[in-house]
């Protein structure tokens, strides 16, 4: 669903970007539109998923993948639109997640895994308890 930006003060507007004497070239916003639709004000967009979705309207001849730049009216919800607007920046300039496997997390899933296959083969909890701890059974350390 899309909303007027007057009805949703979380919608940008956004325009092409003019060009400025002090730049050289404006990047192209690195948007990345999970949803789109275009209407008679302009292409309404959303860019992310879940709960980092942020609606996008681009006015006028605005596309993504060129260089563009948010109007945000000066009425009573301008905070809003400015708090949304500083959303959509710190999503575009986040880098990545890292999504590769520490090493706790490998030891986590590797016990997850010891502790089904285990019950699948019909072991006790104690059973699997030993297995899996048996590193910090062979400790002499007091078990608790």
């Amino acid at each position: 669903m899309f909303w007027a930006p007057e009805t949703d003060p979380g919608t940008i507007m956004l325009t092409s970007a003019p060009t400025l004497p002090s730049h050289d070239r404006m990047p192209p916003a690195d948007l990345n539109p999970a949803a789109a639709r275009l209407a008679e004000d302009g292409l309404h967009i959303v860019n992310g998923e879940g709960s980092a979705a942020i609606h996008l309207l681009l006015l006028g001849d605005a596309r993504p993948g060129q260089p563009l730049a948010a109007l945000v009216p000066l009425d009573t919800d301008a905070p809003d639109r400015l708090e949304a607007l500083a959303r959509l920046i710190r999503g575009l300039h986040r880098p990545p997640p890292d999504t590769r496997l520490t090493a706790q997390r490998r030891r986590r899933l590797k016990h997850m895994l010891q502790a089904v296959d285990g019950k699948a083969a019909g072991a006790s909890y104690r059973e699997i308890a030993e297995v899996i701890f048996a590193d910090f059974a062979d400790s002499g350390q007091p078990f608790r």
